[in-house]
């Protein structure tokens, strides 16, 4: 395995800042100093801006097999890499190695299916009132796209944007969270090995406000994807109406998971701590309010408070790892801080709520089990992003459904049912992008994956997720 820089990429050499500048990168699991990258200014990204657009018109010019032959190959490598691969996402990003390990596999094969899809860019053609007229419609790529990714997955949310904009034929100027830049280091430097074009990725990692504001204001870019919070998708949002830059925002969540009546609630908490505690709970997917029938809550908080209670908290890397760090010091005291507050407004704590005494470095927390969540309180209204499962009873499944939805997000719900009619009846009622029914994983690769309301625009994933970097043209030619 080659060794990666851990540089920016701009124009297909590997440089760092032009302003000399630098940032640690800190382990969560232990806050040592990984290593330290480059961290730039609004220069670095004008000049990866400047890059992208000279190397657009030969990446867009060809075919969709050669795009695909590189897309591939870069997947190739990042499963033949996995194990290494992972390590370093769990050293960033502190979730336990399984977890890291598997991420470097969604992301190969998130570049493999756009590799395949980018050849099925089809157009049409329209048949004409007129006997001399023909009308085809051309799906063409954007051009330059501005790539914005959060830390929580540093392989997945890079993998489905980056893809799926070079498989349409767009070349990318990419920020990776600086939480977590290795990643989408080791990710660009296995592209550049697969033999893409100097130009056509650029990596840059610096200072975010300054070089979001470099691909609003620079005109050679005409889309940006963002995942990320509400407070900066608006931000951006509202940068785009100086420019038209168009935008795909994949922002919060705050998942509500329906229990009803008639579904085994024992059950259910193995599967509900499990989808809960994923990353440590830094999931925008993630489940987080849990509607749960009165007759069934304390049954279903009892047994998901033992679960809970059996997870080994530690340093991803250890074998025995089922939960790891939060991001930072600053994100562990914010979900503290919205237990506390649960628990003044009447919720009982039934496992976890504190940090873990045995652990006296790292940014850790208890997963956590909560009941007697009542609506209007922070932990129930806020994105808690962290490992808190708050429990909240319902009577009726018209009172569940409108609990739901009283949320200014949108992204995922979950309904857990064995009445055909309820199941029906909650899917088509929920106001969210993606319902799962009787299970934990409402997204694939080939599915649309976005949101409705506060929580974004436009999709990632999928035919959908293609369509995000393509223009429609339509040619009309007449006197035939």
């Amino acid at each position: 395995m080659p060794d990666c820089p851990y540089l920016q990429l701009i124009d297909g050499q590997w440089v760092g800042a032009s302003n000399g500048g630098s940032w640690d990168v800190i382990n969560p699991g232990t806050e040592e100093i990984i290593r330290a990258v480059p961290f730039g200014t609004r220069a670095d990204c004008r000049s990866a801006i400047e890059a992208a657009e000279r190397a657009f018109p030969s990446w867009s010019a060809k075919t969709p097999y050669e795009r695909a032959a590189i897309l591939t190959k870069a997947a190739a490598l990042m499963r033949e890499r996995a194990d290494a691969l992972g390590r370093i996402t769990v050293l960033e990003s502190g979730k336990p190695f399984p977890q890291g390990k598997g991420e470097w596999f969604v992301a190969a094969d998130l570049f493999e299916w756009f590799a395949e899809e980018g050849k099925r860019a089809y157009g049409r053609t329209i048949p004409s009132r007129t006997a001399g007229k023909r009308m085809t419609v051309l799906r063409q790529p954007l051009g330059v796209v501005g790539v914005i990714t959060a830390w929580n997955f540093p392989a997945y949310n890079p993998a489905r944007a980056w893809a799926a904009a070079l498989a349409a034929g767009c070349t990318v100027v990419a920020r990776a969270s600086e939480f977590t830049p290795l990643t989408a280091m080791e990710m660009a430097s296995m592209l550049v090995e697969a033999g893409i074009p100097a130009g056509v990725l650029n990596l840059v990692n610096g200072d975010p406000e300054a070089m979001g504001q470099e691909m609003l204001d620079h005109p050679a870019v005409r889309k940006i994807s963002f995942t990320g919070s509400v407070r900066v998708g608006k931000i951006l949002m509202d940068g785009a109406s100086r420019t038209v830059t168009r935008l795909s925002l994949e922002l919060g969540g705050n998942a509500p998971v329906l229990i009803l009546p008639d579904a085994d609630a024992g059950a259910l908490a193995a599967g509900a701590v499990s989808a809960k505690f994923r990353n440590n709970g830094q999931v925008c997917v993630a489940p987080q309010r849990f509607f749960v029938h009165r007759a069934r809550a304390d049954e279903f908080a009892e047994k998901a408070a033992a679960r809970a209670s059996a997870l080994r908290v530690g340093v991803g890397l250890e074998k025995d790892s089922q939960v790891g760090p939060l991001i930072n010091a600053k994100q562990r005291d914010r979900v503290e801080a919205l237990v506390a507050s649960a628990g003044a407004h009447g919720a009982d704590v039934r496992a976890g709520g504190k940090r873990p005494a045995q652990l006296a470095k790292g940014y850790f927390y208890e997963p956590t089990v909560l009941s007697g969540v009542v609506p209007g309180s922070p932990l129930y209204q806020e994105e808690i992003f962290g490992p808190v499962m708050p429990v909240t009873t319902f009577d009726d499944l018209d009172h569940a459904i409108a609990l739901a939805n009283s949320t200014p997000y949108g992204l995922a719900a979950y309904v857990f049912t064995n009445d055909l009619k309820a199941a029906v009846k909650a899917s088509e009622g929920l106001q969210f992008g993606m319902i799962g029914v009787n299970e934990w994983t409402p997204h694939a690769t080939e599915a649309p994956f976005g949101g409705w309301k506060q929580s974004g625009i436009g999709h990632e994933s999928g035919a959908e997720g293609l369509a995000e970097y393509l223009e429609s043209k339509l040619v009309s030619m007449g006197g035939l």
